[in-house]
């Protein structure tokens, strides 16, 4: 096994199935994210080269449209010998064309010399409009003219595009007239562009309606897709559970074998008489409960990610069941001189798994203890919160730093390796720990100073 899984295997919690979803759902956002993302960006882009070629193609047809037509009138008043506007007012010069929707030609006092206009309305709002334009030579500008109750007039008269009920979008091109080196006016050409901003409006919509469709389809593909790539990793995770849970098992055998052989051997020899004996006999012993115990817990473990271990629930008192826990422990603290203080009602019953309840105040019981200092206190306090339980302990120990807080519950994670190895820790009870609060749908916090103490705060609703 490579040490990146390892390193990822080694991490998981109890209740592995949680893990993997959460990773799976995990690279189903990364995923899908990322095929979105490209989504958006096509979107965007096909959207925004289409506005571009036809805007920029209509600005270029009326720009060209609207110098010629100057010239026709330049040519005009030099052929007539015209000298200004006035004298070819009324006249027919310009053009008419199709998706022509009005001209204006107006001198330099903003009076209209000549006009065509297929919707006389839009006179009104079109003079003070292009009075306050400054014409530049090819000068092209869009404009949104709001006309009320004009569907209803068209619709009778039969006017410029009854199809539109209020709004005109417009394209209009300004270009001077020039006389003799003089500027005389400025002709104004303006054509219906209110089909091709629907058209836009459409494409986006549809563009849109694919879009989401395509999300959905992105969301599926990735769910897939982060399903197969959690396979091999999910395959390698049950091996290894399925190996850890049948070398426990194995190796709980021998282990009793030893343990029953050490304590007859010690029934057989006098200690007094062969000290040397005594202590290699003491030293198998230790090493002998420590290996039972890491294999109780990698087995506990184990079951607990197979789902073999089922919870038990019951009503049962749960100072009692802490008196217990406290006495069983009372020899290690006495040996430090280390005071356990319980603090709970006469009577406190609680719904939950006895026997993993119990192993879970064991566990952090026997971490406090170990971790606090010669002369040290210990307190559990228990107590009903409303509808959940609440459970303290408390210690006045050596600390957690902040750094590694988050990473206490993980599998075989120690803060201080060596330390951890001389108090006979193996990274595995707060797993446990852990593991038990969350098969009681709990909730477990840390608060701790370095030098001070640690306080673990548990919540198990009832």
């Amino acid at each position: 096994m490579n040490n990146k899984l390892f390193s990822f295997i080694r991490r998981i919690k109890p209740g592995g199935k949680d893990m993997f979803s959460r990773t799976q759902r995990r690279l189903t956002y990364i995923y899908s994210g990322l095929l979105i993302l490209f989504l958006s960006l096509f979107i965007i882009v096909v959207y925004s080269v289409l506005h571009f070629f036809i805007s920029r193609n209509a600005e270029q047809e009326i720009k060209t449209l609207v110098e010629q037509e100057s010239k026709v009138i330049e040519g005009y008043l030099l052929e007539n010998e015209k000298k200004d506007l006035r004298e070819a007012q009324g006249q027919e010069i310009v053009f008419t064309g199709v998706n022509q929707a009005f001209y204006y030609v107006m001198n330099p006092n903003g009076e209209i010399m000549m006009e065509n206009n297929q919707d006389k309305r839009l006179q009104q709002a079109l003079t003070p409009l292009l009075n306050s334009k400054v014409a530049k030579n090819e000068d092209v500008f869009y404009e949104t003219i709001h006309l009320d109750d004009i569907r209803k007039e068209r619709g009778k008269h039969g006017e410029f595009r009854p199809d539109i009920e209020q709004d005109i979008r417009l394209i209009i091109a300004g270009h001077p007239i020039i006389y003799k080196g003089q500027i005389i006016g400025t002709l104004y050409i303006g054509r219906d562009f209110t089909f091709a901003t629907q058209v836009f409006q459409w494409v986006l919509m549809i563009l849109v309606v694919l879009g989401i469709i395509f999300i959905g389809l992105a969301i599926f593909i990735s769910q897939r897709m982060s399903q197969k790539a959690m396979v091999p990793i999910s395959n390698a995770f049950t091996r290894q559970k399925e190996f850890v849970a049948d070398a426990s098992h194995e190796l709980r055998t021998p282990l009793a074998v030893l343990q029953s052989s050490i304590d007859a051997m010690e029934m057989t020899i006098e200690p007094e008489k062969d000290d040397f004996t005594g202590k290699l006999l003491t030293n198998m012993k230790q090493e002998v409960k420590r290996m039972t115990s890491l294999i109780s817990d990698l087995l506990t473990l184990a079951r607990s990610d197979s789902n073999i271990l089922e919870l038990r629930k019951e009503v049962f008192d749960f100072r009692q069941v802490a008196e217990k826990v406290i006495e069983s422990l009372s020899s290690l603290a006495n040996k430090k001189t280390i005071s356990i203080s319980l603090d709970a009602p006469k009577e406190l019953l609680a719904i939950g798994d006895p026997e993993r309840l119990s192993q879970l105040i064991y566990i952090l019981l026997d971490n406090a203890i170990k971790y606090t200092p010669t002369d040290g206190k210990v307190k559990l306090t228990l107590s009903q919160e409303g509808p959940g339980l609440s459970i303290t302990i408390q210690d006045t120990g050596i600390g957690i730093n902040s750094e590694d807080v988050h990473h206490i519950f993980e599998r075989f994670y120690r803060a201080d390796k060596s330390r951890s190895r001389q108090m006979g820790g193996h990274g595995l009870g707060l797993s446990i720990a852990k593991w038990i609060v969350d098969t009681h749908k709990g909730n477990i916090e840390v608060v701790s100073t370095p030098g001070e103490g640690t306080t673990f705060l548990i919540k198990i609703p009832q």
